[in-house]
């Protein structure tokens, strides 16, 4: 079992593992890229809330940065949660 995803202070950042063909890859992504691509509009929100809503997108985007040859920590861009 992978380790719960968190909010890291000084990165500003919640880091995450995404289960990725039989292994556990570690993940971050940036409380500015979480606000600007599901919460425009909103004020204080709390960056771990918002990966926890959007966790199925985010973790598909990390599998998908994977499967291109991306290594671990995969760094997640805003690029990366576009529409499919």
């Amino acid at each position: 079992m992978s380790q719960a995803a968190f909010f890291h202070q000084d990165s500003q950042a919640v880091r995450f593992w995404v289960h990725v063909e039989g292994q556990v890859v570690g993940a971050s992504i940036r409380r500015e890229i979480l606000h600007h691509r599901y919460r425009p509009d909103a004020k204080d929100e709390d960056p771990l809330e918002t990966y926890r809503t959007y966790a199925v997108a985010i973790d598909e985007a990390v599998r998908r940065r994977v499967a291109l040859g991306s290594i671990e920590p995969v760094m997640l861009r805003e690029f990366d949660l576009r529409e499919i």
